[in-house]
């Protein structure tokens, strides 16, 4: 409910209150009751006002996410548009396109940027939060493991790209990197904000340039991909996981345990038009996907002045869920049998997840966990 604001007076609508002999009351000499009442009712309005302040900001949080990329790109058209800017814009597309490996490196991370109060007014959006299973010693590397894909990924975002959330605190000496598609570090300025919040190339050389830093270096997966994407409806949980060895693999090569983290919600801040397999939407999307290596679902939120519908994501709770870790033997050369077993270890501590904590964060769940492909 929005707060009441108390309609203004008019001057004539004043009226002062008098005794018998006609004198004005001391605004003083209220009962304790209607001082009690009055203080009350202040606080509630303040804290009230509080609120709607902070929802603003939390929408805002939201906005600035998903307006990054264009806000970045119309900047660079700008300065395009200025010759004089023309001796720093194109050494620097040079630069990005030709000899900065960055992305392929571990990025440019700084704490500062993944501590911004942006990032925490977007989780708190949700909100976003966490759920810590066990210990994780940061004598080790680490893959995370993230599930569902979502339509956007937000919680993966909030827990994995920034501080805003537990994980700083709950997983000490461990560092962090969420990877994404090698296309986003090609976009000029966008690139350089996301590596600042410690953001990676997904290819192989990139995971294993942060794996082979050593002890707390972690990257985290979602997974599923944009394959997964395409199943992200309200209520489900379906997986694309089966088929997906390469960073269990890359785990095995580099030594790194593998945690599933799975998120309750993730699926549920957005609605998306139907795309079973055999209609028309979904023969379109696989299309866009084998042209592009990534895929837009057709989906929709409420809007930002209205509930109704838009691209802003619901408000519905996200509560991700880091399982245990599954122990992983070092071998350069793992054998296909090798690959096999660790994932089946690795889907069994995922199934756990959802078993455990299923009827407390997905209870209004249409259906169960499902490992589609």
């Amino acid at each position: 409910m929005w707060p009441r604001h108390p309609a203004s007076e008019t001057a004539g609508q004043r009226a002062q209150a008098h005794d018998v002999d006609d004198r004005p009351l001391n605004a003083d000499e209220k009962t304790p009751a209607d001082a009690a009442a009055t203080d009350k009712k202040r606080s509630s309005d303040a804290i009230n006002k509080q609120d709607v302040i902070r929802r603003r900001l939390q929408t805002a949080g939201v906005l600035f996410w998903a307006l990054l990329l264009p806000i970045c790109l119309s900047i660079f058209f700008l300065l395009l548009s200025i010759p004089y800017a023309w001796p720093i814009l194109i050494p620097y597309l040079i630069w990005i396109n030709f000899i900065d490996d960055a992305p392929e490196n571990g990025g440019r991370r700084f704490s500062w940027v993944r501590k911004l109060p942006v990032f925490r007014y977007f989780a708190e959006y949700f909100p976003i939060s966490m759920i810590k299973t066990t210990n994780l010693p940061a004598d080790r590397p680490y893959i995370f493991g993230y599930h569902p894909h979502g339509i956007l990924g937000v919680a993966a975002v909030a827990n994995l790209g920034t501080d805003a959330t537990e994980f700083p605190e709950s997983f000490p000496g461990i560092t962090p990197h969420l990877l994404t598609l090698a296309t986003n570090f090609t976009i000029p300025l966008f690139r350089d904000c996301i590596m600042a919040m410690g953001l990676c190339s997904v290819s192989k050389r990139s995971c294993e340039a942060i794996l082979r830093k050593g002890k707390g270096s972690a990257i985290a997966i979602v997974v599923g991909g944009a394959s997964e994407s395409l199943a992200a409806h309200p209520g489900t949980a379906d997986l694309t996981l089966r088929r997906r060895l390469g960073f269990i693999k890359i785990a095995i090569r580099n030594g790194a345990d593998l945690v599933p983290v799975f998120s309750f919600g993730e699926n549920d801040v957005y609605e998306q038009l139907s795309n079973e397999e055999g209609t028309k939407i979904y023969a379109l999307q696989k299309r866009f996907q084998s042209l592009f290596g990534f895929t837009l679902p057709f989906f929709h939120g409420r809007g930002l002045f209205n509930y109704s519908i838009g691209l802003m994501p619901y408000r519905h709770p996200i509560v991700s869920v880091v399982g245990k870790p599954v122990h992983v033997k070092q071998n350069p050369n793992p054998t296909k049998e090798e690959i096999e077993e660790v994932q089946t270890r690795y889907i069994e501590e995922l199934m756990n997840i959802w078993e455990t904590w299923k009827d407390a964060y997905a209870a209004n769940r249409t259906k169960e966990l499902t490992i589609v492909a």
